[in-house]
């Protein structure tokens, strides 16, 4: 049995046990078991579910921060009378192997107001994205690169 499976069994028990079927009492169940199954199994599967857990529950508020600012962003320049755009395509040299990783990475960008991926090279090392506001190539490689990728890397491994 998986982890992520036994976790996902404790929290159904843990709801069954305390008589709280709602989306609380859910997350309350899947974090007792997830100290559980931490405290209780120390194997290579067990650390590499916490470390994935773990690294997707860092994920997700740095995606809603980089919405927010995006948003922002846009919203800001569409509101405003001055034109802030510095619209172009760069290049991001992709790390990541799998099919998923690099969907996840084009998704991400894609879901970000103000960029869009465009395509993926053939030999999989390049990623091409549109964005609004380019004001340094390199610096928006390295943020994509050090923001989502690395984020994106530590999830799927």
């Amino acid at each position: 049995m998986t982890a992520f499976l036994a976790n996902i069994l404790l929290a159904l028990a843990w709801m069954a046990l305390t008589d709280s079927f709602d989306a609380g009492g859910f997350v309350t169940g899947f974090l007792f078991g997830f100290c559980v199954i931490w405290i209780g199994r120390r194997d290579r599967q067990t650390a590499a579910y916490h470390r994935r857990l773990l690294a997707i529950a860092s994920f997700i508020p740095y995606f809603i921060k980089e919405m927010v600012v995006a948003n922002l962003r846009v919203a800001y320049d569409v509101l405003t009378p001055h034109d802030y755009m510095v619209p172009g395509i760069v290049a991001v040299p992709l790390d990541l192997e799998t099919d998923l990783q690099i969907t996840l990475l084009a998704t991400c960008i894609t879901l970000t107001p103000g960029t869009l991926s465009l395509h993926v090279s053939e030999d999989r090392r390049m990623l091409y994205v549109h964005a609004m506001y380019i004001d340094d190539p390199a610096k928006l490689v390295e943020e994509i690169k050090q923001g989502f990728e690395l984020r994106i890397r530590e999830i799927v491994q």
